[in-house]
């Protein structure tokens, strides 16, 4: 039996839903028209430092058709990873990125992706694509705008009505034929707290300049920290949250509900003599399944060295 556009579409937003995802927009897989000039004048100014793995590819972070074969549409998921304030690590203690607390997402939302890609093979029969969870060059961000979840704020963060900035992005790129949702308005309005906040001024409006950027520094850069750096990091050793704490729409943020997400209990307790005094063997006993073994303990000491360096 052959089903309609809109009965796919239906079928992919239920079933995301029962797999956990809050949000699920779907979108044409054509060519990003207007993000073209923005990618290249953001290129152009050297806006992503030393991740040149940002210049590749520049066709296919456009258009998905070049990406994968025969796609014919973009189903954009989104996953909450908002911490409860149950589980929040010691005030006297280094700052990490709440997208870090629990299991590396990569690992978790892919897993729930293949779960979601089996229950739709079930329910709608063979079809083929492929699935991406911050892996690809996709423009995730601007998938999800023009679906309509939600629009991309002044820092540059998916915002969703309501709901707030911390969810994970992730991506399917199928070559069924759906009913595309449409974008929402821009809810920004006047407000100015992310860009007034950022201490390394990475952001102006809609644009992060990512070689400015303390999650680029602190993640990113693999080499040691320039010696003109004189920016002070706030405490943050492994990306930052500043950006959206200050953001009013994530006073909406509701905690996840995901188990692989809470924070394991010795890390909450780690104040910041702990963090200095970090051993190896510990850092791959608390981390080892965190997104934060990106940097590994080098690259933490290396930051906490630059904190130390910019108090007073």
């Amino acid at each position: 039996m052959s089903r309609s556009p809109k009965n796919i579409s239906d079928t992919i937003k239920s079933l995301a839903s029962r797999h956990g995802f809050e949000f699920c927009g779907l979108s044409n897989a054509d060519f990003l028209e207007a993000e073209a000039p923005r990618l290249e004048n953001w290129l152009s100014q050297n806006m992503q430092g030393n991740m040149s793995y940002m210049e590749n590819h520049f066709d296919k972070r456009l258009d998905p058709r070049k990406l994968v074969d025969g796609c014919k549409t973009v189903v954009s998921l989104v996953y909450n990873y908002f911490p409860s304030p149950d589980f929040q690590p010691l005030q006297d203690s280094f700052k990490v990125s709440k997208y870090a607390f629990g299991a590396d997402y990569h690992v978790v939302i892919k897993d729930k992706m293949k779960l979601l890609w089996d229950d739709l093979q079930a329910e709608l029969g063979d079809f083929t694509g492929r699935m991406f969870v911050d892996s690809a060059p996709i423009l995730e961000k601007a998938w999800a705008q023009k679906s309509g979840i939600g629009w991309i704020g002044k820092n540059a963060n998916l915002i969703i009505p309501k709901r707030g900035s911390f969810y994970f992005l992730a991506e399917m790129l199928i070559d069924l034929t759906c009913e595309p949702d449409g974008p929402i308005k821009d809810f920004c309005g006047t407000c100015t707290r992310c860009i007034d906040a950022c201490p390394t001024d990475a952001i102006t409006p809609y644009v992060v300049d990512g070689s400015k950027c303390i999650s680029y520094f602190t993640i990113e850069l693999k080499e040691n920290m320039p010696i003109e750096l004189q920016k002070d990091f706030k405490d943050w050793i492994f990306g930052c949250d500043i950006c959206q704490d200050v953001c009013p729409w994530n006073r909406f943020s509701k905690p996840h509900q995901e188990p692989l997400f809470e924070t394991n209990s010795q890390f909450l307790g780690l104040n910041r003599q702990d963090w200095e005094g970090l051993s190896e063997d510990l850092f791959n006993e608390l981390f080892r399944y965190s997104a934060i073994n990106r940097t590994k303990l080098k690259g933490i000491k290396r930051n906490i060295a630059h904190i130390k360096k910019m108090e007073p």
